[in-house]
């Protein structure tokens, strides 16, 4: 995974509430077992009409929405099942950054997990976030390491993560890294404890 102190990219508007992980990614491509390629399928029965054209009232497929790494969402987001490919699908899209007021607490560890952040934020903040993105180009910086969210126009609020997870998303770890990164360590507690035939 690729880790990251700050980032700023454009941020899209998802002014909906209790958006849940099967409209993040539906159930029917859920087949494959490789974490990437989910992104052509996320939120399928917004993005797409009946004859499989691209909806052009969605929000995501609107011209000055494309190329957004950032997604404003409403309360709740991530809600439902507690499916991994949901912060995949997103990923693969192209998000890094998911801001909502609140989130399904599995499929906020399934972000920081994957290394998408998830932050919230107090639902005013949220408001005006998602007011201002609905006025394209717009932009945010997200700084990690300080916890702070800003834009151009004055705007700035702190958001916390945990000192695990912060860690691991500047250094874009996940826990299989972490673990090897203890490899001569554990080889040797291998090799001084051999059982005795």
């Amino acid at each position: 995974m690729s880790g990251f102190k700050t980032h700023t990219g454009k941020a899209v508007a998802l002014d909906r509430v209790n958006v849940d992980t099967d409209q993040i990614i539906p159930k029917q491509f859920l087949k494959r077992i490789e974490k990437t390629g989910f992104g052509q399928f996320v939120f399928y029965g917004w993005r797409y009409l009946e004859d499989g054209k691209l909806n052009p009232d969605f929000e995501l497929n609107q011209p000055e929405n494309q190329g957004a790494s950032i997604l404003v969402a409403n309360e709740n987001f991530g809600c439902g099942s507690s499916r991994e490919h949901a912060p995949w699908a997103l990923q693969d899209f192209g998000f890094k950054v998911v801001i909502a007021p609140s989130f399904a607490d599995i499929f906020f560890q399934n972000c920081l997990k994957n290394g998408m952040l998830p932050i919230r934020l107090e639902q005013e903040k949220v408001e005006y976030l998602l007011k201002a993105a609905k006025n394209q180009p717009y932009e945010l910086t997200i700084n990690l390491e300080e916890e702070t969210v800003s834009d151009n126009q004055g705007f700035n609020a702190s958001f916390t993560v945990s000192p695990y997870w912060k860690k691991m998303l500047i250094n874009g770890w996940d826990e299989i890294e972490i673990t090897l990164q203890l490899d001569e360590a554990i080889s040797k507690y291998e090799q001084e404890n051999v059982p005795v035939k």
